[in-house]
C-alpha cells in the first residue's frame, strides 16, 4: 500500500494563507513593499504586541511628567529621613533595620532562623493610597522606585535603539564593500567577523564595559567620560557587527552574481551606485528585520552587563542597575527587582513577535513542511 503524503504550509502568524489569499486583481502591479504592508496589517498578533512596545516607549517619554505632577520627586532623590502619610497615616520611607521573616517580610521578634537582619527597611508599594508617591516603594536609601522605572526605562532604550542603529548601519557598510569588492577586503572583514564571533557576546562586553567603564576613552580625538551611555551603547554595538554582518554579506555574495549586477558593471555605473542603489534595496527586508530583533536583544544585553557592573554605571538609571538594587531586598521588598524584570519581559517579547512577523510579511514564502 502506497503511503499518502501531504504537505500542510503555515507559520505561527499565518504568514503563507495570507499571502495565497492576494486576489490578482488587488496585487497586480503594486510593489513589494505594498504587498507586505497588506500582509503585516492582517496580522493581529505582531500589531497588538506592536501596541504593547507603543505604550512601554511613551510611558517612558512620559517619565518627567509622572515626576513632576504624580509623584513629586526624581529619580535619584533621597527620602531617607521624610515620612508619607499612606491612609491617612504618617508611614516613615526608610525605616530603622531589623530582623524580618524570610517568607512574608514582616518584623520578627528574634532573630531564629527563619529571619533575616536589614539595616533599613524601605516602604512598600502604597498603590497610589499616598497620594502618587511610592507607588511601588522605595530603594534603601529612599528613591521612589516607579520614577527609576520609567526613567530607566528611558535609559534602556535609547542604548538599546541607539546602539541597534550603529550596529546595523556598521554591519551594512561592511557587508557592501565585503560582498562586492571581494579579494583582500572581503578577507580582512570576513576574519574581522570571525575574530569577534568567536567570543561569546556578553563575556567581550564585560570585558570591555568594564574597563572603559573606570577611566572612560581617550583616544583618537575621542573623548568619553566614565559613566557615560556612549559607552554601553558602543560596547554593545561593536560587539554584535558580526551577528548581523555575517549573513548580511552572505546575501550580498550571492547578489553580486546575479545577472543586473553585471549589467549596470557593464553600462559604466560606479561601486557606490551599484552597492547603494542595486545591492542595498534588495537586503532592505533583511536589515528591517535585523533591527527590530536586534533591538530586543540589545535591551537584554545593557541590562545584563548594567546588572554586572559593566554597563550604565550609577546613579543613572536603568532597567539593569534596578535589578541590582533589588537583589538585596528580593525578600522584603520583591517588586523593586520584579518591577524592571517585568518591563525587561514586556518589551523584548513585544519586539520579538512584531519581528517575527514584520519577518513574514516581507518574506511570504516562509514556511514550515509537515509530512504525515
Amino acid at each position: 500500500m502506497a503511503q499518502r503524503t501531504t504537505e500542510t504550509e503555515f507559520t505561527l502568524d499565518t504568514a503563507v494563507e495570507l499571502a495565497a489569499g492576494e486576489s490578482a486583481g488587488v496585487i497586480r502591479g503594486r510593489s513589494p513593499w505594498y504587498l507586505a504592508w497588506r500582509r503585516l496589517r492582517r496580522n493581529y498578533l505582531a500589531f497588538a504586541f506592536l501596541g504593547v512596545f507603543v505604550l512601554v516607549v511613551v510611558a517612558c517619554l512620559l517619565a518627567p511628567v509622572y515626576a513632576s505632577h504624580v509623584a513629586h520627586t526624581g529619580p535619584n532623590t533621597q527620602h531617607v529621613l521624610d515620612t508619607v502619610k499612606v491612609n491617612g497615616q504618617p508611614t516613615p520611607v526608610v525605616s530603622a533595620g531589623g530582623y524580618i521573616e524570610k517568607k512574608t517580610g514582616k518584623p520578627c521578634t528574634t532573630g531564629g532562623s527563619d529571619c533575616v537582619l536589614l539595616s533599613a527597611i524601605p516602604i512598600g508599594p502604597t498603590w497610589f493610597s499616598a497620594g502618587g508617591k511610592f507607588v511601588l516603594g522605595a530603594d534603601s536609601i529612599g528613591r521612589d522606585i516607579a520614577v527609576r522605572l520609567l526613567y530607566g526605562g528611558r535609559t534602556s532604550l535609547i542604548v538599546g535603539i541607539g546602539s541597534s542603529a550603529i550596529c546595523v548601519v556598521s554591519a551594512v557598510l561592511l557587508s557592501l564593500l565585503a560582498g562586492y569588492f571581494g579579494g583582500w577586503i572581503d578577507f580582512v572583514i570576513a576574519r574581522f567577523f570571525d575574530l569577534f564571533f568567536a567570543f561569546p557576546a556578553v563575556l567581550l562586553g564585560i570585558a570591555l564595559g568594564s574597563a572603559l567603564a573606570i577611566n572612560g576613552f581617550h583616544h583618537f580625538g575621542v573623548n568619553i567620560e566614565s559613566g557615560s551611555l556612549w559607552i554601553p551603547t558602543l560596547v554593545i554595538s561593536y560587539v554584535l557587527i558580526p551577528y548581523v554582518g555575517r549573513p548580511l554579506r552572505g546575501q550580498v555574495l550571492s547578489l553580486r552574481e546575479k545577472e543586473f549586477i553585471e549589467a549596470a558593471i557593464s553600462q559604466g555605473a560606479s561601486p557606490l551606485r551599484i552597492m547603494f542603489t542595486d545591492l542595498l534595496p534588495n537586503i532592505a527586508s533583511s536589515v528591517l528585520v535585523f533591527f527590530t530583533l536586534i533591538i530586543a536583544n540589545n535591551i537584554v544585553l545593557e541590562a545584563a552587563l548594567s546588572f554586572l557592573g559593566a554597563g550604565v554605571q550609577p546613579p543613572t538609571a536603568s532597567w539593569g542597575t534596578l535589578i541590582t538594587d533589588g537583589q538585596f531586598l528580593i525578600v522584603s521588598r520583591p517588586w523593586l527587582a520584579l518591577a524592571p524584570g517585568i518591563a525587561i519581559v514586556l518589551t523584548v517579547l513585544s519586539l520579538n513577535v512584531f519581528g517575527d512577523g514584520l519577518r513574514d510579511a516581507l518574506d511570504p514564502r516562509a514556511k514550515v513542511k509537515i509530512e504525515h
